[in-house]
């Protein structure tokens, strides 16, 4: 969106910084952590497949160990 002398103007809905500090003091009371699923580089595709199909359960993590020159 632009204004006036057409300089950018932008915002963020998700809250400043004390509000996303209090979201982390809350998940760190709470012992709330993210679930994962950690793959190797070389199933990349199938883990896209499961997203796209709303099949996939966490948020899937790459190990960066697995990465190759041929898949990086």
């Amino acid at each position: 969106m632009t204004f006036g002398n057409r300089l950018p103007f932008a915002g963020s809905a998700i809250g400043g910084i004390a509000g996303t500090q209090e979201v982390l003091n809350f998940r760190a009371r709470h012992a709330i952590t993210p679930q994962v699923d950690i793959i190797p580089a070389d199933q990349i595709n199938g883990a896209y497949d499961k997203v796209v199909a709303a099949e996939a359960r966490y948020r899937y993590v790459i190990d960066a160990t697995t990465l190759t020159p041929s898949n990086a």
